[in-house]
């Protein structure tokens, strides 16, 4: 099952009872709008706003980290999504956001969800209406979350990777910041990346428009990168934001979706001993 939908396909979804679409955009470094207030502005019908700082851990010292099973299980709830619910994400254009959220609700076990590809931008592109204003409140469920352990990677399962590598790390971050030609945008983490990483920037997975490839494309970008097809990846980036762009690239390809390191450079750049490579 892809993990994208169309346009067409989402608008002939609306209406239906079991559906649940949402708006997860989040800033990635450097971009300075307001989601909140976009929203607002314009969203598709009936769509809600899913915030990706509130579906994530309060105690960590890290960006938008992956909340407790119990945190996001309550919040969900409360977006009146239940697990028999068709759930569709989408952004307001950085692509990221939504696939941040695919990337969240698969991990916590909801199968039935969706990235629109191309997100709001599209959704205007093709004409579609767009509404103003703040979203209907909806109606709680109760949400049991069915945690896939698997989908996720801590610091110690990457120091164990690289040490021994036996699996693949993709990183999503520039080519730039890969190498450690220039500074990380956040302060105090070291330049370069994990030995062994293969640097494949988000962007490389998609058209100048923000929609994804094609998926026979998105697979021989994969194969020509070096990632092995029967080999589970693991993606990372800076915070674990960009990182899922890949993570829907592999399910996308027909690779296994494999894992993402959550902490991502954030957390690996500010780790004493943590082993850094940088050039090529």
């Amino acid at each position: 099952m892809s993990p994208l939908i169309t346009v067409t396909t989402l608008a002939s979804w609306q209406g239906e009872n079991a559906l649940c679409i949402l708006d997860a955009t989040a800033l990635l470094p450097g971009e300075t709008s307001n989601p909140d207030e976009a929203f607002l502005k314009a969203h598709i019908p009936g769509s809600l706003r899913f915030d990706i700082d509130l579906f994530s851990d309060p105690e960590s010292t890290q960006p938008h980290t992956v909340p407790s099973a119990a945190r996001f299980g309550r919040l969900f709830g409360a977006l009146g999504i239940s697990r028999s619910t068709r759930v569709v994400f989408y952004d307001q254009g950085n692509t990221a956001s939504a696939c941040r959220g695919w990337w969240l609700a698969r991990l916590f076990g909801h199968d039935q969800v969706f990235v629109l590809d191309g997100g709001l931008p599209a959704w205007q592109r093709d004409n579609q209406p767009v509404e103003q204003g703040s979203a209907p409140t909806p109606t709680a469920q109760s949400y049991v979350c069915h945690t896939r352990f698997a989908r996720v990677k801590g610091l110690g399962d990457m120091l164990d990777i690289v040490s021994g590598a036996r699996q693949p790390i993709l990183d999503a971050r520039s080519a730039a910041r890969f190498y450690g030609e220039v500074p990380e945008p956040r302060p105090g983490l070291a330049s370069g990346h994990m030995p062994g990483a293969i640097n494949l920037p988000y962007k490389t997975l998609l058209a100048e428009n923000g929609q994804f490839l094609p998926p026979a494309r998105v697979r021989d970008i994969l194969l020509e990168a070096g990632v092995p097809a029967d080999t589970p990846a693991v993606t990372t980036c800076g915070s674990g934001m960009t990182a899922a762009v890949l993570s829907v690239g592999l399910a996308l390809a027909g690779f296994d979706e494999g894992a993402l390191y959550d902490g991502s450079w954030a957390e690996w750049g500010a780790t004493p001993g943590a082993p850094v490579t940088k050039g090529s």
